[in-house]
Order: structure tokens, then C-alpha cells, then sequence
């Protein structure tokens, strides 16, 4: 049950429902438990409890439900959002203070439809719109695993640092009815289809789309499936942006092939780029202990979606900026800039060295319309993720106490205009605000910054 701290927290939401003419019994609860379907789990089942091991790992729930240096699932993470800070709950079977009392009408009630036991709506950082789409056979295994395989561990849940009236909880209660869809059912057969079951995982466990898609007027996600148009095409969360995962080949997965999108989610690193922020935790937590079959179907279903912007212009290589560092002829500042600091690593032909320093030229991440991501690692440096298939740990350092405003914004547009890229500039106005939000430290003082 990942409470995606990826994801930009829409409690901001209850605030505008609040201010609105809507009252508590305007509307019926149509998100009850499914009473048919809730066949409570008797006895423990080893198999059972293992699978619903296997799938808590899919959705990476241990991300966002163990505090750092804590015990597993005993919850304590803060979690930022736009109006203060949340902290995920204890999901042990503790009877105390974590969920060792729900039934598994509870449990499905809470995961699948933001309801919590004691009948309030549960903060859609806990993304129960994508676990939705997960199956109750599914369900009875994750409940399985909680109860009978993770350690009870007493932690009292910690109070959110929202303050009222926007901590008020009843106003999501219409947030929930308006975007959270019906829950899935039992009954359709299993299929054999390697892109069906990719669907099914990147749509629900997974979650992908609580990062990788944008969000509307309510600060929903925009879709919850493929709908040709915005599904997974990306989307800023945490100061970062969570790239398109459509098949556009200038910012996309359009011109990756399903082997490496394979051995991205396996490693955390390809020719292309390399896990960084959430993605990277992701990979180290989850993905890499995904088995094979579901990372192919993963792959398989991500190469489906259609490109966001079909008539965008194929980028194709072009090496004058190489000749021009190699010869000194840039004097630019973005061009001195990066010979200085960026150059010893991703060379001045922008290619990198693969699975080590990643390639920036002809990067989809470099391409992206929003250079937010660029910006942060930049000013905060970035680190790969741990993997059994790429057990190197690179990282990058940061550059806030290094580079001013100016010298980041001249270096990123150099980048994102050279080697055959073609992203817009980037301005100093954009670095000072993603310097602010990521609180790194203030630029160096320099004679013209005086």
C-alpha cells in the first residue's frame, strides 16, 4: 500500500471542496466494501502469504510505510504536500497501533477504496484510485502477507502537520466520488497475454501513473488508463519530472526498445539514462526484485502507448558543439561551464559512458519540454540506484554552493541545445525557484551577483 510520497499530495483538494456550496448528505456513498467478494482469509496459507509478499514488493508499499531507519511497514514517513506535511500510517498487524484488528473488509476498504475503518476518507497520497484496478484474489494475498508474514510492530501513528480548516477530512470524502473509479472484479479470466498482464500491473500495483501522469483541476490524475492521450505522460512531482513513458522519441520511451526498458527497471541504468529521485528508489526497492516475466510484460505494455505528439520532429545527432568544446572555439558561458564541471564525465561529445555517466545527447530526459529534473540534479547531484545486475554505486554531486543561478541555466540550455538536442532554454528565474523548493543551498556570491 504505497502512499506514493512520488506523488504531489492533493489534500489542497479539501480546502477547495470545503469552500464549496457542496453539504455532507448531498450525495449517497456509492464506495462500500464488496461483500461478495471479501471471503475472509482463514488459516495461513504459505503460498498465499508469499504471493502477497511478492505483490507488496510490485507496489513497493515498504517505500512510503517504513520511516528512514525504521522497522519495516511501521509507518512515520513524512510526507510533503502543498498545505503540510503527512505521515504514513502503521501497516502491521500490530493490534495496537497498526492493523492487526481489520478484517478483510477493512483491509479492502482501505486499499482499494479510501476508506478507512473508522469510515473517513483516507488522503489520496495513499494511491487507492491506481490499487482500484487490483483484483480481490490479489487483495486476499496482500492480506495474507500483513497479517501472517510482517512483524507486529507497536508505533502509534503521528498526527499530520496540516493545519485547520484544512486538515478536515469530509471534503476528500467528495474528491474520492468524483475521481476514484469502481473497484475491480474477479471476473474476467486470467489472461496469458504478456501486454494485458503489463497492463494490469503498471495501471494498479505498480501505480506508475501517480507519478507519470498529469493532473487535472482537482489535482487528479488526468487518466487511470491508456486514453491516447495524456496516460503516463508525465508529470512533476517532488521537484522532479516524471518523464513520459509514451512512445514519443523525443521525450518518450519511443526510441527504447523493450530490452532495454527491461533492463532499465532491472538495473536502474541503460545507454539512454540512468534511475535518478523517486525512480531511483523505486528501482532499488521494487523493480529489481520484480521477476523477469512481469518486467517483459512491464516492457511489452509500455511500448503500446502511442506518442503524445506524433508530428514532433525525430531528433538525429549533430556534432558541431563537439568540434566547437574540442577546438575552444565557445566561449559561451554555458560552454565553459560545462567543460568545467560536466565534460570529465559526460564528455564533450555528450555520449557519456554507458551504464556509468549517462549519455545527454539525444536524451528523451534532457528533450523534455520541463527541465525541472535537470535543474535538481544539478543543484543537488543524484546517485544510482543499488542493484544485484548493476551493483556500481555512481553518483553525481551537487553544484548549488558551485554554480550561480546563471551559470545553471546557461550550462542546461547549452546542453539542451547541442549535440542534436532540442529542448527550450532554460531561464535563471526557474533555477532560483527550484533552488528554493528543493532547499538547496544559496548561490555563490559573485562580483555581478552583488
Amino acid at each position: 500500500m504505497k502512499a506514493s510520497k512520488k506523488a504531489t499530495m492533493v489534500v489542497a483538494v479539501s480546502a477547495l471542496l470545503a469552500a464549496s456550496a457542496w453539504t455532507i448528505g448531498a450525495f449517497a456513498d456509492d464506495r462500500q466494501g464488496d461483500s461478495a467478494t471479501a471471503a475472509q482469509v482463514s488459516g495461513v496459507d504459505a503460498q498465499l502469504v508469499e504471493r502477497g509478499r511478492y505483490l507488496a514488493t510490485v507496489a513497493d508499499c515498504a517505500a512510503c510505510h517504513t520511516a528512514k531507519n525504521g522497522k519495516p511497514f511501521a509507518g512515520g514517513l513524512g510526507i510533503e504536500s502543498p498545505i503540510g506535511r503527512i505521515y504514513s500510517t502503521n501497516i502491521t498487524p500490530d493490534k495496537t497501533s497498526g492493523i492487526g484488528k481489520y478484517s478483510y473488509d477493512d483491509f479492502d476498504r482501505a486499499v482499494r477504496h479510501g476508506i478507512a475503518r473508522d469510515g473517513s476518507t483516507l488522503y489520496p497520497a495513499m494511491p487507492y484510485a491506481s490499487y482500484a484496478k487490483v483484483k480481490p484474489s490479489d487483495m486476499q494475498a496482500l492480506y495474507a502477507y500483513f497479517m501472517h508474514g510482517v512483524q507486529p510492530i507497536e508505533r502509534a501513528n503521528k498526527a499530520t502537520d496540516i493545519p485547520w480548516p484544512l486538515s478536515m477530512r469530509w471534503p476528500l470524502r467528495f474528491w474520492r466520488m468524483a475521481f476514484a473509479p469502481e473497484v475491480a472484479t474477479d471476473d474476467l479470466p486470467v489472461s496469458n497475454d504478456s501486454v494485458a498482464r503489463g497492463r494490469y500491473l503498471v495501471e494498479g500495483l505498480a501505480h506508475c501513473g501517480a507519478c507519470h501522469t498529469p493532473r487535472g483541476w482537482g489535482l487528479q490524475e488526468k487518466a487511470l488508463s491508456d486514453d491516447g492521450k495524456t496516460y503516463l505522460s508525465g508529470g512533476v512531482i517532488d521537484s522532479f519530472l516524471a518523464k513520459n513513458l509514451r512512445g514519443d522519441q523525443k521525450d518518450g520511451l519511443g526510441t527504447w526498445t523493450q530490452d532495454e526498458i527491461f533492463a532499465f527497471l532491472k538495473s536502474g541504468r541503460t545507454k539512454h539514462s540512468a534511475a535518478f529521485g523517486g525512480m531511483s528508489e523505486v528501482v532499488e526497492n521494487s523493480m529489481q526484485h520484480v521477476n523477469d516475466a512481469d518486467l517483459t510484460a512491464i516492457a511489452a505494455y509500455l511500448k503500446t502507448l502511442a506518442p503524445l505528439n506524433p508530428s514532433a520532429a525525430v531528433l538525429t545527432a549533430n556534432a558541431s558543439a563537439t568540434d566547437k568544446l574540442r577546438a575552444g572555439t565557445d566561449r559561451s558561458n554555458g560552454a565553459l561551464t560545462f567543460v568545467d564541471n560536466c565534460a570529465a564525465c559526460h564528455r564533450t561529445s555528450g555520449s557519456g559512458y554507458e551504464s556509468t555517466f549517462p549519455r545527454i545527447a539525444l536524451s528523451s530526459t534532457v528533450n523534455s519540454n520541463d527541465p525541472t529534473s535537470l535543474i535538481h540534479i544539478v543543484l543537488m547531484g543524484g546517485e544510482m540506484p543499488w542493484t544485484k545486475t548493476g551493483p556500481t554505486h555512481y553518483g553525481m554531486p551537487g553544484f548549488a554552493k558551485r554554480l550561480t543561478d546563471r551559470d545553471i541555466a546557461d550550462v542546461l540550455t547549452f546542453v539542451r541545445t547541442s549535440w542534436g538536442n532540442q529542448a527550450p532554454p532554460v531561464s535563471a528565474d526557474q533555477v532560483a525557484k527550484v533552488r528554493k523548493s528543493v532547499g538547496a543551498a544559496s548561490q555563490p556570491k559573485r562580483p555581478e551577483n552583488n
